[in-house]
């Protein structure tokens, strides 16, 4: 008897990721498959000049499965996502940026739940590079593993997503791509799962300025969605984030004096964030890249 497997589409959006991307096509292209077939992987390059298009053309040269969609324009990753999903083939859809790298079974894991017609959304679970030795790095280490904790409790998904393609774009002007796309498919009634096995492996920040860079629009980001949604993300409600923060604490109680530093700069940040919208009506849907997230090669196992 022959068991069809379940087809899925992925959209790789890059702005200038030639550290990256690379490594990134390589490990999709040796993902480990049984139940799962990857159809087709877009890249959508948004005016990049840095030599990434050229990576990916290789690729597509040696795979008939990899396309390049080059972009003039930088528009955001929203925008970008709206293009592969005119140009997606399949009704399951997972969308990547470039500056991580997937576990050899991560899309097996990620996409096998859609069997259950009640599931939209799925999420990866992102593991940072960054050494906890230093103080970004246990921030940047900090922040992920609340992210961990308080998705396995109620589903926050972000860096690696694949859902359903009940919808044919997102709002071109969202900073906050995946969480936007978390709001439409729960409102349409199904629901999201995280995938705490499927591991995605990702770079933070290296120094306190650019960390609150990053904080700071990710904060616009939410309350935009916030407003135009009325959407709240799972780490940006209280009890949630408060008994993750107290595990953390247990877990680490000689470096509290580091987790209320950051505490008080993640205020700052999220104060920065509602200035910029609110105030400033500043829209980060086009954001500064930070160049030493892009580093993962150099830290990577």
């Amino acid at each position: 008897m022959i068991i069809s497997k379940l087809n899925c589409s992925i959209g790789i959006l890059i702005h200038n990721e030639a550290q990256n991307i690379g490594k990134l096509l390589d490990a999709l292209l040796r993902q480990t498959l049984e139940k799962v077939a990857i159809s087709e992987i877009i890249v959508i390059s948004s005016a990049s000049n840095d030599g990434s298009d050229d990576i990916v053309e290789k690729h597509s040269l040696a795979n008939k499965n990899v396309r390049l969609i080059r972009e003039a324009e930088r528009k955001g990753k929203s925008a970008a996502i709206n293009t592969f999903l005119k140009e997606a083939k399949e009704n399951i859809v997972l969308i990547s940026s470039g500056d991580i790298i997937p576990e050899k079974d991560t899309i097996e894991k990620m996409i096998e739940p859609f069997t259950d017609n009640r599931i939209g959304m799925t999420g990866s679970h992102p593991i940072p590079v960054n050494k906890p030795d230093s103080f970004t790095g246990f921030w940047v280490n900090l922040q992920w593993n609340l992210h961990h904790r308080i998705a396995l409790q109620s589903p926050k998904l972000g860096e690696m997503v694949a859902f359903r393609k009940v919808l044919d774009r997102i709002p071109a002007d969202s900073p906050v791509d995946e969480a936007s796309i978390e709001a439409i498919i729960t409102k349409m009634g199904l629901q999201l799962k995280y995938i705490p096995e499927a591991v995605v492996y990702n770079k933070g920040p290296e120094s306190i300025a650019e960390f609150i860079k990053q904080r700071r629009r990710i904060a616009a980001g939410h309350i935009w969605l916030k407003r135009q949604n009325s959407y709240l993300v799972s780490t940006n409600k209280p009890f949630l984030l408060l008994k993750a923060l107290g595990s953390e604490i247990r877990q680490n109680p000689f470096r509290i004096h580091y987790i209320l530093f950051i505490c008080l700069l993640e205020i700052w940040s999220r104060f920065l964030g509602w200035f910029d919208l609110i105030i400033l009506k500043r829209n980060p849907y086009k954001w500064e890249i930070i160049d030493s997230t892009k580093k993962l090669a150099q830290e990577d196992n």
